[in-house]
């Protein structure tokens, strides 16, 4: 699917959790290329959201997951001039992992688990920031 579609296309991601980490990938392809983010990517004609999340997460990092709840939902929208580049409706879920080593595939040139608190260094977008404390918030109440 072309990137300049007339229409939102719909990604999906995931704020995984193991122990008190939490699982980036560095993507290694556009857009944004070499920029750390949350594991995710397009959901399939026929697909559910969920079973999306779960294929993406694993294709990418090779981690079985359990989806806890919904993180929330954000557009990427890119423009150039007054031409639509992009618009990528992006549904992030909450996540526990379950099983498998993680290790860069597909679309990701590399994987870190990370504490909350050491993410500085991986320049993370404001919205990627704002994923991470709303599936903190739910992974919380979901345990209480």
């Amino acid at each position: 699917m072309s990137r300049r579609s007339p229409w939102p296309v719909v990604g999906v991601g995931a704020v995984v959790w193991k122990d008190d980490g939490l699982l980036l990938i560095k993507r290694g392809k556009p857009p944004m290329e070499g920029s750390w983010s949350l594991p995710g990517g397009h959901q399939e004609p026929g697909e559910t959201v969920a079973a999306a999340v779960e294929r993406e997460i694993r294709e990418e990092t090779g981690v079985a997951i359990r989806i806890v709840g919904l993180a929330g939902v954000v557009d990427l929208i890119a423009r150039e001039g007054k031409d639509l580049l992009y618009h990528y409706t992006v549904i992030d879920l909450v996540a526990e992992w379950v099983a498998g080593e993680a290790k860069a595939a597909s679309d990701a040139e590399a994987v870190a688990w990370v504490k909350p608190d050491a993410l500085e260094p991986y320049a993370l977008s404001a919205q990627v920031r704002q994923i991470i404390a709303l599936a903190e918030d739910k992974r919380r109440s979901a345990a209480a």
